[in-house]
């Protein structure tokens, strides 16, 4: 777990951002290292691997606990160490070790975890996301609505452990909403941001 608290607090979008364009995005936009801020003032060239990478880390931390040969004689045991692990991922996204603390919201490192985990889920709640932010053009407001389809999902796709999973995607939805606690003020005042999409 502390090996994968330190692998979600690599902090893509600080590194990304100042070795390529001397800028530290948490110091514009937003005001968060993650990959929305980051696709938001550096452009995509920056924030699509920003978000393959916090997608990436989270995925990488679901596997840590499977290099313990000892774990698999315990399926349960391994699938709670899987799930803590991921949620230690997150909460180095959120409070990163390496960038004082000040990180994103997981959002992409979630997803992530979700796709280790439960990828079926995973696919259900990203056409969640998809749908809200074509039809609202707030990446915010998807990403709200796909975590709280999350629970849901899983409860649709019947797997191994799924009342564990079921507990989990529920704490995902919890904490989804408390680190979007002032974008869903905004969207009630109108005030939040919407993404442009280019005609092609």
């Amino acid at each position: 777990m502390a090996v994968a608290y330190g692998l979600g607090s690599l902090p893509f979008s600080v590194m990304v951002g100042k070795v390529f364009y001397r800028i530290d995005v948490r110091e514009h936009g937003s005001g968060n290292a993650g990959a929305t801020n980051t696709w938001r003032v550096l452009g995509w060239k920056a924030g699509l691997p920003v978000l393959l990478l916090d997608i990436g880390k989270g995925l990488a931390a679901t596997y840590l606990p499977c290099l313990h040969a000892s774990l698999d004689a315990d399926p349960g045991l391994m699938l709670w160490m899987r799930i803590l692990c991921g949620m230690a991922a997150a909460l180095g996204h959120i409070y990163p070790v390496f960038a004082g603390f000040h990180g994103g919201k997981a959002v992409a490192t979630l997803l992530g975890v979700v796709v280790g985990l439960m990828p079926l889920a995973a696919a259900g709640s990203l056409l969640v996301f998809i749908l809200a932010l074509l039809l609202s053009r707030m990446v915010s407001l998807g990403s709200i609505l796909g975590a709280i389809s999350l629970p849901f999902m899983s409860w649709l796709t019947p797997s191994t452990g799924q009342l564990s999973l079921l507990f989990f995607s529920s704490v995902i939805t919890i904490l989804v909403i408390l680190t979007h606690r002032r974008n869903i003020q905004r969207i009630f005042r109108g005030e939040e941001s919407r993404v442009r999409f280019r005609k092609v």
